[in-house]
């Protein structure tokens, strides 16, 4: 049976393009594995959608993916994951399921020196608070802000990543971190967004060297093989180069499109299935 499950892709999900930044990831890490990617376009943004709403469309992504069937779920989201994952865990144990906020929010209790952590985020996953209690819970003594920065989505999709103009609206959203005085300032910053990590050297450009940039992908594709690897499904040999299939809910074009831009590589329209929820 376990042999049987090697076999089975791993299943990622987002709201849209930005978790093809896990992906990235996940790829680079595990080369060998089968993906199934699920961009949940129709719906998008998860980020100012309520509770209810991200809960409902987070169970309907999975349960398509989950019907495949996969062997693993990546939460690609941390809107999602900031609010569906107990609901995700309890109906569908026991397929593991990981989610990117707490990989992140490891990242960041090792990467803050003082523990003055800031996370950049949607408004729903700092409205949540989801990020200041994973990271409580591993430090409790760590000072937690989170700041919404919606505009970066849009930034991000439209493929505007350097500049002086994207670095002013950067500037403006994350100045009021960058004034208070030492030893209270920030010295790590989550990106709290899969989207934002295309936005990551501009941030760097504006936020300096003194404070860490933590991206939850890298730490999210070190989780997922770590689970593999514990329950016994990862392939580590035998076989060449793993592949991906992309599904959508709206627009393969502009899926492929923009999703070339977080992917890095480029996606053929054709190359996307649309898919109904």
């Amino acid at each position: 049976m376990v042999g049987a499950r090697i076999e089975q892709p791993i299943g990622v999900f987002d709201s849209g393009v930005g978790g093809l930044t896990v992906l990235k990831a996940l790829q680079r890490r595990l080369p060998l594995e089968d993906f199934l990617y699920l961009g949940d376009t129709a719906r998008l943004p998860y980020g100012t959608k309520s509770a209810q709403s991200i809960t409902r469309y987070a169970l309907q992504a999975a349960t398509l993916l989950v019907r495949q069937p996969v062997k693993l779920l990546v939460i690609a989201c941390n809107t999602a994951s900031s609010v569906a994952l107990p609901a995700l865990h309890e109906l569908f144990h026991p397929l593991p399921i990981i989610g990117v906020i707490g990989p992140g929010a490891e990242a960041s209790c090792k990467a803050s020196v003082s523990g003055a952590i800031a996370v950049i985020a949607t408004e729903s996953t700092v409205r949540q608070g989801a990020y200041n209690d994973a990271i409580s819970r591993i430090r409790p003594d760590a000072s937690v802000i989170s700041v919404a920065c919606p505009l970066f989505v849009a930034l991000a999709e439209e493929g505007w990543v350097d500049g002086p103009l994207v670095e002013g609206i950067i500037a403006r959203y994350l100045q009021p971190l960058l004034i208070v005085p030492k030893p209270h300032r920030i010295d790590c910053l989550v990106l709290g967004c899969t989207h934002f990590p295309v936005l990551s050297e501009a941030i760097a450009n504006v936020v300096g060297t003194e404070i860490a940039l933590v991206d939850s992908a890298e730490t999210t594709a070190v989780a997922v093989e770590d689970k593999l690897r514990s329950e016994g499904l990862l392939h580590d040999s035998g076989r060449k180069a793993g592949s991906v299939h992309f599904f959508a809910t709206d627009g393969a074009d502009r899926f492929a499109r923009v999703g070339g831009i977080f992917l890095d590589k480029p996606i053929s329209p054709a190359d996307v299935e649309i898919v109904d929820l």
